[in-house]
């Protein structure tokens, strides 16, 4: 294909044959929009003939107002319709995009802080919560056994490590403590 630039007279000559098909294509959809209007109207809404006497034209009346009104509860009952889609496609779009995942979740860094740090960050500086921990704990006696109080008595351990030191204290722990 030769890529051959277009003169402007050709250009020109172009567009207003678009234009002038486009024109006649639009005078053409307008003609037959007013055709089917036309027949429309001649087929819901017959031609009025009223009746001559006070009676017959309270009659016609009403039943004039009997069809106003089933044609409002008509248009009441579509519009509810419609509106209920609406609000149906709304919701859709929203779980569409919340299924896309539209928001990047930020990359978390890891931050070093104390447990009363983190507290004092949850709770705003309000609520100050000490985490002392041990100053909650009750105060307990310690009871001291007798087993306890006679393993403290038999001595300093250095003694103990003494008398087996040497060829005699090695031959002890070998044979049993006896010698």
């Amino acid at each position: 294909m030769s890529e051959k630039k277009m003169s402007s007279s050709r250009k020109y000559h172009l567009k207003s044959l678009m234009l002038s098909i486009a024109k006649g294509l639009l005078e053409a959809e307008v003609i037959r929009g007013e055709e089917e209007k036309r027949v429309y109207m001649s087929e819901s809404c017959p031609s009025l003939s009223l009746p001559s006497g006070t009676q017959a034209l309270q009659e016609f009346l009403r039943e004039l107002h009997h069809k106003i009104d089933a044609i409002d509860e008509e248009r009441y009952d579509l519009e509810v319709k419609v509106n209920k889609g609406v609000r149906d496609i709304d919701d859709l779009k929203i779980k569409v995009q919340d299924l896309k995942g539209k928001f990047k979740k930020p990359v978390l860094r890891k931050v070093r802080m104390s447990a009363d740090q983190m507290l004092q960050a949850l709770l705003g500086s309000k609520h100050k919560v000490n985490l002392d921990l041990r100053a909650n704990l009750k105060q307990v006696k310690k009871e001291v056994k007798e087993e306890e109080k006679e393993l403290r008595d038999v001595g300093d351990w250095r003694k103990n490590i003494e008398d087996k030191s040497g060829m005699d204290g090695r031959k002890k722990m070998f044979e049993g403590g006896e010698a």
